[in-house]
């Protein structure tokens, strides 16, 4: 379970602990549904100022009273500006028999990644036959574009020709830092920063399937997934706390900053302004840093684009019980 920071990361960190009519927006929220969220991971929470936390959130408070009662909101500064990004839980068209239309393989992991950090890259993993002949398919799907983004999400459903379906979630990954193909294309000077999406990014990748392959490359991180159908579908995905997320109520966090479970108020600027209490229930690859934050918008092509659009400023503030807020402060600020 990830804790408060120590070390080089807290040394290089600025807190500052505001009072909740310093949050734009916070009398408007729904606080009552950010309070489902939050009692949904709560419970592993192991320290013990979380654990009391939790045991009075079960005995019914008021939404909006419990958060303003046990909780500062603490803003944290490393020095880089805030950006707000978006997740969805994709669905791929798949098999779990391989055909000429279904053969690009969805892998579980290999004990040899998880024993060698880093593993074998992308490129390699993809091109050298490691995986072949081991029992390591989920399954089959008919796009390696959509796979790739499958990878970045962390989870997905897959439709079986029958109708059916079966949901995959994050295992593990071959231990590479993620690089951004998109970053890449604006360093050639395909695009500008601007015009990047993933909609824009797949596109590109279908017209130039030599180029394209070679993109996708440029990322040597590859993701392993397992089988988590036995959730329901109703449900959303599973996240890093191994509970389903909520539809723009859970949001992806950097956990050497922000401890999984801890509500967060989200103040996201842009086009579509958000202003919303949500829980710090996932991480991703790309999400590094105090103020970096990936927000969840759902299942399917909807989410997806909704997702992809997001790339705005702002700032966050994590909840935290107060004394662990105030013990955050240096002395002189007490």
């Amino acid at each position: 379970m990830a804790s408060f920071p120590a070390g080089p990361v807290a040394s290089e960190v600025r807190y500052d602990v505001l009072s909740f009519d310093q949050l734009d927006g916070w009398a408007e929220d729904d606080h009552a549904a950010a309070f489902e969220t939050f009692l949904n991971t709560c419970g592993d929470m192991k320290e013990p100022d979380w654990e009391a936390v939790c045991r009075y959130a079960r005995t019914g408070p008021d939404p909006r009273h419990f958060f303003e009662l046990l909780f500062r909101p603490v803003l944290m500064d490393e020095g880089k500006p805030a950006l707000f990004t978006g997740y969805f839980e994709p669905e791929l068209d798949g098999s779990l028999y391989r055909s000429e239309r279904y053969r690009y393989p969805v892998y579980k992991m290999p004990s040899e990644a998880l024993e060698n950090r880093p593993w074998l890259t992308r490129r390699d993993i993809l091109e050298s036959g490691v995986m072949e002949h081991r029992n390591l398919v989920i399954a089959y799907v008919d796009d390696p574009v959509e796979l790739f983004f499958l990878q970045i999400q962390g989870s997905g459903r897959i439709r079986l020709p029958d109708g059916s379906a079966l949901r995959v979630g994050y295992r593990g990954s071959n231990g590479h830092e993620y690089r951004s193909i998109g970053q890449e294309l604006v360093r050639r000077g395909v695009y500008e920063p601007h015009q990047v999406s993933a909609q824009v990014i797949k596109n590109w990748v279908r017209r130039n399937p030599v180029d394209g392959q070679e993109l996708l490359f440029h990322n040597p991180s590859y993701v392993f997934f397992r089988e988590v159908s036995r959730v329901p579908a109703d449900r959303g995905p599973l996240g890093a706390m191994n509970r389903s997320v909520t539809t723009l109520r859970t949001v992806a966090v950097d956990p050497a900053f922000v401890p999984l479970g801890a509500p967060v108020w989200i103040e996201k600027d842009g086009e579509r302004p958000m202003r919303r209490l949500m829980v710090a229930q996932d991480t991703g690859s790309a999400i590094k840093g105090a103020q970096r934050a990936d927000v969840f918008f759902g299942t399917g092509d909807g989410a997806g684009r909704a997702a992809g659009r997001l790339r705005d400023p702002g700032r966050m503030l994590v909840l935290l019980p107060i004394q662990r807020a105030y013990a955050l402060l240096p002395e002189s600020a007490i």
